[in-house]
């Protein structure tokens, strides 16, 4: 089996601020007058270079999604989520399509439990060189049972999934449907977050272009089975029915 193995900085690792557990560390993301490195901003939203580059071979960037400290995407103004999807979306296509890396990641980290460190919403980009982009994804994981749908674009909760439990997809037909899938992400984090499970509280959502196209996976995140830490075994509730049946009514059957 083909793995992609990635070399990590701990030197630079250990040095990185943590505001997740350690709530009464200043936020480096709250100076917002004082970030450095900075590529774009656009309105409350900044890009910038990330401080701590723990990845080798790797450009690591950070978009720090709003000014405030306590908020995130269920939060957010449908204004403010549609744009920060196309600010998001149109960097990570320009570092892919810049030919400099071999594959580019687009991913946020959320919760205790996510793999973040920084509580501040921020989402980021990175540009890897040197691994192979057709071993992070089986196009199996994006199989489901389909929660709404348009034209263009779907979100379904995996029959496959990448690790177990609750994965939310978002599939699109059309990369020009940004905004739908925006809001789809913003349902589905606030599902995950309110309703899905009282003791969750973390969260990843990890962006891919396949065959060109863009598809998003939502993940509530709790302790990893050790199931899948040792066997690779991913775990499927019996209750995605359920799910279904609970988000549809929650946020697309309210007439």
């Amino acid at each position: 089996m083909r793995k992609n193995i990635i070399g990590f900085n701990i030197t630079v690792g250990r040095k990185k601020p943590e505001t997740i557990v350690n709530k009464d560390a200043a936020c480096p993301f709250c100076e917002y007058d004082h970030l450095e490195n900075i590529i774009a901003r656009r309105g409350e939203m900044t890009l910038l270079e990330n401080k701590y580059n723990v990845l080798e071979d790797s450009f690591q960037t950070v978009l720090i999604e709003t000014r405030y400290c306590g908020s995130d995407i269920p939060d957010y103004s449908k204004a403010h989520m549609h744009e920060l999807i196309h600010f998001g979306v149109e960097y990570w296509f320009s570092l892919l399509d810049s030919g400099r890396y071999k594959s580019v990641l687009f991913f946020k980290n959320y919760g205790p439990l996510s793999g973040g460190t920084i509580l501040h919403p921020h989402m980021q980009i990175v540009g890897l060189r040197h691994v192979d982009s057709s071993l992070m994804y089986d196009k199996s994981d994006f199989i489901g049972m389909t929660i709404s749908q348009t034209k263009n674009v779907e979100l379904n909760v995996s029959t496959m999934p990448r690790l177990g439990f609750c994965e939310l997809n978002i599939l699109t037909k059309n990369n020009n449907e940004l905004d739908t899938i925006a809001d789809f992400i913003q349902i589905t984090v606030d599902y995950i977050m309110k309703y899905f499970n009282k003791r969750c509280k973390s969260y990843n959502i990890f962006f891919y272009r396949i065959d060109g196209l863009i598809a998003v996976k939502v993940m509530p995140r709790f302790p990893t089975s050790p199931l899948f830490i040792g066997y690779n075994l991913r775990l499927r509730p019996n209750n995605l029915n359920i799910i279904v049946d609970e988000m549809q009514k929650l946020y697309f059957n309210k007439s």
